[in-house]
């Protein structure tokens, strides 16, 4: 094998899953058609979530100062999305071609080789591995490696040469996306709904706005097409009335609202990832943020399979928990289309979903939705099971037995798992004794006694998703992200023996057969 996994895409989710890769251990060689990146940035940010998993691998300096806002929308209504614990609308103001900098520098810094200005032309997966053809400035090339993801976009030539079912819904709109130059345009951040149509606007520099055009009406296909700005303009004239006339464009783009999902993220030894996995209507920079958790949620699988650690099933975990998500995600982007972006008929939908949203229970359920901290793998846990299991471990800060302080994100910057022993028992720490090449053994306090939902012990993925836990069984369960108790866990000797078992049982899922000493 020239290497171990093949990633088609540099886009966020493809540099992603190259880092993820790198620090599982796996060779990765990542290509890319475009010779450089274009510049161009269709997002201007990432969700909660996708701001906790950067901060998991220690990228946020990366990004220099982040703007974050408690308030967000859903379909263009706005409410304030603190009223869930931990959340807030996500990071603004962050250019995607920021975003894959940072990703693509870091990737590199691991030794992800990276190579640019390779098209795939073809590939074969002959069941023990994939070797793909690639036309480059040197000619055609070929590598083989034991996997291959393809993160290359909505029109996913990975997805199309395997011949994955890709079934959903063709788009019903064309849009126009274009940041404007030499006009003064005035602000309209949530989007104003006129007589034909829909716009957006919002200043990203002194001189240069970002507008965003959704004419009633016009023709759409499942591909976005090339436009030109004088087509924009006129498009954003006949639903305003205003003129653009003078003024010019950095760059313009089209795309539409169609929804689509990979029946399947897994074929033998080819996946998907990103947006080829899954396209839908661009709402409050979902797309990359779900992209990115796909990419975490299957690198470190996928470095573990060919590290030899564990069997390629645990590759079916990866579809099987990510798949949801996907689903949801379109269900989410289509209703918030339907508010905001349908004519008079869904004048009554808007009205009926005002009401809803002056419910407190309506406005956590929907913060949850899209800054994505309410996503729950299941994970088969048994009912009454503690309301962390399947879920992502909060942020918070540690104290460790020598004074010093740490947090649980900055556990997770090794891309390990994690056993988080809260209570100092030795006789848990023993029982993981074996996996410690793969999953850090760490006891810790919480700080001011704060603990979480009376857990006395906590497996941790990679990913930041939990696995397994001690103690607090009997908490209920609520939508929400789990919140913390006002007192220390205790645990009883019954609550230490079960325990033990079924941490050995999670850690054999999850990480493998254990190191003999």
């Amino acid at each position: 094998m020239d290497t171990d996994v093949i990633v088609v895409g540099a886009g966020p989710t493809g540099l992603m899953l190259a880092g993820e890769l790198r620090l599982g251990g796996a060779r990765v060689v990542v290509v890319e058609k475009l010779a450089e990146p274009t510049g161009q940035s269709r997002g201007l940010g990432f969700t909660a979530r996708a701001m906790e998993v950067f901060d998991q691998r220690g990228l946020l300096p990366r990004f220099g100062t982040l703007e974050k806002s408690p308030m967000g929308h859903f379909g263009g209504v706005q409410f304030d999305y603190t009223v869930l614990e931990d959340a807030h609308f996500g990071a603004r103001g962050v250019p995607q071609s920021q975003t894959e900098a940072v990703l693509e520098e870091w990737a590199a810094e691991l030794g992800a080789d990276i190579r640019r200005g390779w098209e795939l032309t073809k590939l074969a997966d002959d069941g023990d591995g994939v070797e793909i053809v690639a036309a480059t400035p040197e000619g055609e090339q070929r590598v083989r490696g034991a996997y291959l993801v393809g993160c290359d976009g909505g029109q996913s030539v990975v997805r199309r040469a395997v011949g994955f079912d890709f079934p959903g819904l063709p788009a019903t709109r064309r849009m126009y996306l274009a940041d404007v130059t030499g006009c003064d345009i005035r602000p309209r951040f949530l989007g104003e709904r006129l007589d034909n149509g829909m716009v957006m606007a919002a200043p990203l520099a002194p001189g240069v706005d970002r507008i965003i055009v959704c004419e009633d009406g016009t023709p759409a296909g499942d591909r976005p097409q090339e436009v030109e700005f004088d087509e924009v303009a006129a498009a954003w004239e006949r639903i305003t009335g205003e003129s653009l006339a003078g003024g010019g464009a950095d760059w313009v783009s089209s795309f539409t609202d169609a929804t689509r999902q990979a029946s399947a993220y897994r074929k033998g030894r080819v996946l998907l990832a990103g947006d080829a996995a899954h396209v839908h209507l661009p709402a409050g920079g979902q797309g990359l943020s779900t992209g990115v958790q796909d990419a975490v949620n299957l690198g470190w699988k996928l470095a573990a399979v060919v590290r030899g650690d564990v069997a390629d099933t645990l590759l079916d975990s990866y579809h099987d928990e990510r798949h949801p998500v996907g689903a949801r995600l379109l269900m989410n982007t289509r209703a918030q289309g339907m508010i905001f972006l349908g004519g008079p008929e869904s004048d009554p939908v808007r009205k009926v979903f005002g009401e809803l949203m002056t419910l407190e229970d309506v406005r956590r359920r929907l913060a949850g939705v899209v800054s994505h901290l309410d996503i729950a793998y299941d994970f088969g846990a048994a009912p009454g099971s503690h309301p962390l299991v399947g879920r992502r471990l909060p942020p918070r800060p540690l104290r460790l037995p020598d004074g010093t302080r740490t947090t649980t994100t900055a556990l997770l910057h090794p891309a390990r798992g994690v056993l988080l022993d809260l209570t100092d028992d030795a006789g848990l720490r023993e029982s993981a004794a074996g996996w410690t090449d793969r999953v850090s053994v760490v006891t810790a306090g919480p700080e001011s006694a704060e603990v979480f939902s009376g857990a006395t012990a906590l497996l941790v993925r990679p990913d930041g998703h939990v696995a397994w836990t001690a103690g607090g069984g009997d908490t209920p369960e609520t939508p929400d992200a789990p919140t913390a108790t006002p007192e220390a866990p205790k645990a009883t000797a019954a609550d230490i023996a079960a325990g033990v078992d079924s941490l050995v049982t999670a850690l054999h899922h999850w990480f493998g057969t254990p190191e003999v000493a």
